[in-house]
């Protein structure tokens, strides 16, 4: 099994040292991957997420790359509605070639209909949205020049170019468990679900793997831990192992840097002789 780590850029504890410090532990360590989450504004009274700083996910990543050489970097989630997906693009091409080709793209349809009024996008229309974003940005990825026709994204691209492209494919992994995000996740590069113990994810793994059994198609779960019971851990990342779960992100509960880096420790301890990078 893969395990890779969330880097602390939520919250009071978040800061470039922060990012840097958990981005170089993690590498040290051997996690397969470092992974960072999005909300770009937020409503003040809203009880979750519980803080309203969030740094950009991309601009982290970047960060991260920069100080380590081999560690992937992964987004758990974008939210791919909100964003216009050529400037997008442009921002993931470039960290995938900084990077050495080390991203992975986690996305999601987004849930907080206040957020997505804030930045102008139409709710209703996220999953339309996400789907021709993602064609769109294939799309640009890989034609030079590229003419598309876009119906809900607002673009004109005729005959047009977008250099450089990713030096490597850049690995799309869909979030979520509705019947849409599943079929999604089926027509690209991985499931990244969230939050389910082995026993809940378990036909979601037996159906994904039915429709796509190459070990490429990736099946990922993220999970969170208060650092307590590393025994409990353990076990989890057993049981996530035996239902199939080949990636497991593990998000840590503490609010304090120096607890943030303790439970890193401790999961890497937890997971001794499983981490493969």
């Amino acid at each position: 099994m893969r395990l890779g780590v969330h880097l602390p850029h939520i919250g009071q504890k978040a800061s470039a040292d922060a990012i840097r410090r958990a981005a170089i532990q993690a590498e040290e360590l051997g996690f397969a991957d470092v992974w960072v989450s999005e909300h770009i504004i937020v409503p003040k009274d809203r009880l979750y997420p519980p803080s309203a700083i969030f740094w950009d996910p991309v601009l982290t990543l970047t960060w991260a790359a920069a100080c380590t050489e081999r560690v992937g970097l992964g987004t758990s989630v974008l939210v791919l509605p909100m964003r216009h997906p050529l400037p997008l693009a442009k921002e993931l091409a470039t960290l995938q070639n900084l990077s050495g080709g080390r991203l992975i793209l986690g996305a999601g349809v987004g849930w907080l209909e206040s957020e997505f009024a804030a930045l102008g996008v139409p709710f209703r229309e996220r999953g339309r949205r996400m789907d021709e974003g993602i064609a769109l940005m294939r799309a640009v990825w890989s034609d030079d020049p590229i003419s598309y026709d876009t119906k809900y994204i607002p673009a004109i691209i005729e005959d047009m170019r977008m250099l450089p492209r990713p030096e490597r494919p850049i690995p799309i992994w869909i979030g979520g468990t509705s019947e849409p995000a599943l079929q999604r996740a089926l027509r690209l590069d991985g499931w990244h679900g969230s939050r389910s113990t082995p026993e809940q994810a378990a036909p979601f793994v037996t159906r994904l793997r039915a429709a796509r059994p190459e070990a490429e198609f990736a099946i990922s779960l993220r999970t969170g831990w208060n650092g307590r019971d590393a025994g409990e851990l353990k076990t989890r990342l057993a049981g996530y192992a035996s239902v199939g779960i080949g990636h497991v992100l593990i998000e840590p509960a503490d609010r304090e840097l120096s607890d943030w880096l303790a439970t890193v420790e401790r999961v890497a301890r937890a997971a001794e002789g499983s981490l493969s990078p």
